[in-house]
């Protein structure tokens, strides 16, 4: 996969004394998968003696060789590569029945960057940022697009486009069987496109006027249906105001037990707290609504979206765990290309450790110490080349085992798969990291026609 992304780079340097595009692009990606999120933090590679040349670099470059080299990359075919070969991922897994999770993140900026201009920033008001549209396989945690955004372009509106494009590029016969979001995507121009195109959907509703007026309406009725781990939902048909027609929405409650807090963040530096207490004939409800075009029963509609908050999860690995907030310029052009590959490593350690352990899927806040972080020596010896590794983790026994696994199948594809071409072995791959997945079927590649 690396030889490929390489190969493929539409980068072009025109001084002999350039470093060369496996120098730069293996410097990115060994610096992603240690957790970097500066580029000052690639100099502590260049002591390492091993992972360069087991990627077939020459050397680890400076940097500064780095951000230099980003910025010759003309910016749309630099995006056009990464989203190839983001597609070339997983594009075999998506004949199967999957999910689409739509969302952004907010990347804030403390310096003078294009793009950085004040928009939706809950956690640091007033702080410019960026902004990224992440569309995400849901239920496989695999990242198929990404488009950074100035910080004032965070609403649907401008993350439609990518949206639509990622859908023409799959084609029909591989789209997703849902289409998931938060209260941000349940807006008129999102579902009127997806009912126009055939695509189900199912998203979270602002609890608006007309939506709260619904929920006492159905309050006092008694039919509520059982949605899953303690939610009662009914359904109803609501046509709220600036949509173009009445639509399926599920209005969902619980009852909370525990108590309730209040913090009062006026005062930063010691919040106050005001405990609520509730009389003996007091109830306090969570309610939520879902609007889906969808026609399962209530409990499966529960199911799906809470389904959806893995992908909270994602957003949390992406940007604390794999630097999306890290890695800054002056320019977007090079913010851009830099969330693509660090999507791109993502996808690949992700499938890597499945490879280890195809039940679990680590985060890379354990994945990465365990596999990682190691004491190695490369040693040459009748023409073969031998790697030891001494694992100073507390479960090594983990770490070799994982390998074993491993180093087992690649041994045995390499071995039965001579005649595959790079595609096939892929879906062999893909096949063995997702088995559980897939339930044991193996992927089937496309037919290639004979050379004439």
């Amino acid at each position: 996969m690396f030889d490929g992304w390489v190969a493929d780079c539409p980068l072009s340097y025109s001084t002999p004394n350039a470093p060369s595009k496996r120098d730069l692009l293996g410097t990115v990606l060994l610096s992603v998968l240690s957790g970097h999120y500066r580029y000052a933090h690639i100099t502590t590679l260049r002591c390492d003696a091993v992972n360069p040349h087991l990627l077939g670099m020459a050397k680890v470059i400076s940097e500064d060789a780095v951000r230099r080299g980003l910025a010759k990359i003309e910016e749309a075919s630099g995006l056009a590569w990464l989203q190839n070969h983001l597609d070339y991922c997983l594009r075999p897994l998506l004949t199967e029945p999957w999910e689409l999770d739509i969302d952004s993140t907010i990347k804030p900026l403390y310096g003078h960057q294009e793009g950085a201009v004040l928009g939706y920033n809950p956690h640091k008001p007033g702080r410019p940022s960026h902004c990224y549209h992440t569309y995400l396989m849901g239920n496989l945690r695999l990242v198929l697009g990404v488009d950074v955004h100035p910080g004032d372009e965070h609403t649907p509106k401008h993350g439609q486009d990518g949206l639509w494009s990622l859908l023409r590029r799959l084609g029909r016969e591989r789209w997703p069987a849902l289409l998931r979001g938060d209260v941000a995507w349940g807006v008129e121009p999102v579902m009127s496109r997806a009912e126009q195109d055939g695509l189900p959907y199912l998203f979270r509703l602002r609890l608006t006027a007309n939506v709260k007026k619904a929920l006492t309406r159905m309050t006092a009725e008694r039919d509520w249906a059982d949605a899953g781990q303690g939610w009662p939902g009914k359904e109803t048909t609501l046509r709220l105001h600036g949509w173009s027609r009445q639509r399926r929405v599920v209005l969902l409650r619980r009852k909370l037990k525990q108590p309730l807090v209040l913090v009062d963040r006026r005062q930063p530096e010691q919040p106050l707290l005001s405990f609520a207490e509730v009389g003996a004939g007091g109830e306090v409800w969570e309610h939520a609504a879902l609007v889906t075009s969808l026609d399962n029963e209530i409990l499966t509609l529960g199911h799906l979206y809470r389904d959806r908050a893995d992908c909270e999860n994602n957003f949390d690995e992406l940007k604390n765990q794999w630097v999306w907030g890290g890695f800054t310029t002056h320019d977007l052009k090079r913010c851009r290309l830099l969330a693509g590959c660090v999507a791109l490593a993502f996808n690949w350690w992700s499938l890597f450790v499945r490879l280890a352990d195809p039940d679990h899927r680590p985060e890379a806040i354990t994945s990465r110490p365990l596999l990682m972080q190691a004491i190695a020596r490369q040693t040459r010896h009748a023409g073969q080349l031998t790697l030891t590794l001494s694992s100073t983790h507390g479960q090594q026994h983990k770490a070799r085992q994982a390998y074993w696994r491993i180093a087992g199948f690649l041994g045995r594809l390499r071995e039965t798969a001579e005649q595959l071409g790079p595609l096939q072995r892929w879906y062999r791959i893909l096949s063995e990291a997702l088995k559980r997945y897939l339930k044991g079927r193996q992927l089937d590649p496309p037919r290639q026609l004979a050379p004439a």
